[in-house]
């Protein structure tokens, strides 16, 4: 239940785990300080003080003439330091005056307590440098000012300040210190989130501390084997294709010197379906070459566009796209991503919809048919390479099943996913989502 309220970021969660506890060590030596070393001083000067004052109080008692209780005074304010001053009737306060620091007032109340058995008052709140104490005798008041500093530890507040001070200090520099730290992890999440939205992201170094240099190092490492890898099988595929291309250049024609027979009007269809066949692979392996980098471009344009080849083929599309939508993309794939879905459509619908939207985290492209529709539970399954279903509506009935495939490639090297879902106009929705 308390995991909701715990920090999501690691810079939050190292920052709680660093500075929580110089805090926690401060509020304890703090309560140590006080309970123990100042509480126990300012106990012992105001009961010194105390002490001092019942004894001038009998004193002053005893001696009722003036002249032996000025030589009281005399004597006090020389050698203990307390100012002393008789007042002739009146009477004591109600209530005390007290300071807003607490500890000042119990600790000195307890004293006096104990020390004097009269009727007394306090104020340690009207003077800044001294402490009034007030006993009632017989006769009137006597009116005592005592040094602040002779009856508390006056310290306290000087040691809150400098304790706030380090700990304020400290942490700063602990924060400082942690973002750096967090620096260097957030430029390797930005490098592999452009390298997986098909960013290259050349200028990435990796920095800070070991750990994190050692997974930069290796995140560099598995980007240029990616890299290797998709530059080696898209070389493979056009060199088959390459020469493949050749063979079947000779075969069409030879056919085409051949009588026309069913024979080989059949070894014609079996020469173009071959020919198909390497336009396929060709189609896969470019869908995964990062050759092309991402550019800003307008949406609507480039699915205008794609209207504009549509319309060659006797065929008309819906384009619902808003002006101004700008899109971080590789052009030309994400065209031909768009192109292969608006074209399977057209196989089996009579009407083709293109959409799209900007979410808070995505653009959205929405391609939607009057068609038969695919069922739900073969959603997954038309996405696999060189899938071909039987049923009614084949997605991929032209090729090798690598139409679907295709366009999965194009949009998760963006950074994004292809799904599938029954459209609202009766057939398939397809949706390429696309981060922004």
């Amino acid at each position: 239940m308390l995991r909701r309220y715990f920090p999501k970021s690691l810079y939050a969660r190292v920052v709680l785990i660093v500075i929580l506890p110089i805090f926690l060590m401060q509020a304890v030596v703090t309560v140590v300080f006080f309970n123990r070393h100042w509480d126990l001083v300012t106990a012992n000067l105001s009961a010194n003080v105390a002490g001092q004052i019942a004894l001038v109080t009998r004193l002053y008692e005893e001696n009722s003439k003036a002249p032996e209780r000025e030589k009281i005074e005399q004597w006090a304010l020389d050698d203990l330091d307390l100012s002393v001053r008789f007042e002739a009737g009146g009477a004591i306060p109600q209530k005390d005056k007290l300071a807003p620091f607490n500890v000042y007032n119990s600790t000195l109340e307890r004293q006096l307590g104990e020390a004097i058995d009269k009727p007394y008052w306090f104020n340690t709140r009207s003077w800044p440098a001294f402490v009034e104490v007030r006993v009632r005798l017989d006769d009137g008041l006597l009116i005592f000012f005592a040094y602040r500093d002779r009856v508390f530890a006056t310290t306290g507040p000087i040691f809150l300040f400098w304790l706030i001070s380090t700990s304020v200090l400290l942490g700063w520099i602990a924060i400082a210190f942690l973002r750096n730290q967090v620096r260097s992890i957030l430029r390797l999440a930005s490098a592999a989130e452009a390298f997986g939205r098909g960013r290259d992201a050349p200028d990435y170094r990796p920095t800070g501390a070991t750990e994190v240099r050692k997974a930069g190092y290796a995140f560099i490492a598995m980007r240029e084997r990616i890299k290797r890898q998709l530059e080696q099988r898209t070389t493979m595929l056009a060199g088959v294709s390459h020469d493949l291309r050749t063979p079947l250049t000779r075969i069409k024609l030879a056919l085409a010197l051949e009588p026309d027979t069913p024979e080989v009007a059949a070894l014609r269809n079996d020469v173009l379906e071959m020919e198909q066949m390497v336009e396929a692979y060709l189609e896969f392996a470019r869908s995964d070459a990062s050759d092309e980098d991402p550019d800003v471009f307008g949406l609507g344009e480039m699915v205008r566009e794609v209207e504009s080849n549509i319309k060659r083929t006797g065929h008309t599309l819906q384009v619902d796209i808003p002006a101004g939508l700008m899109v971080t993309a590789r052009r030309s794939a994400l065209q031909r991503a768009v192109s292969n879905l608006v074209n399977n459509s057209l196989r089996h619908a009579n009407k083709v919809w293109v959409s799209a939207e900007r979410t808070e985290s995505h653009i959205e492209i929405y391609i939607d048919d009057d068609g038969p529709g695919v069922d739900k539970n073969l959603y997954d399954e038309i996405f696999k390479p060189f899938t071909r279903l039987d049923e009614a509506r084949n997605l991929n009935e032209s090729g090798m099943g690598l139409g679907l495939t295709v366009v999965r490639d194009i949009a998760r090297s963006h950074g994004g996913e292809v799904t599938l879902d029954r459209s609202a106009k009766g057939g398939l929705c397809a949706t390429i989502r696309l981060p922004i």
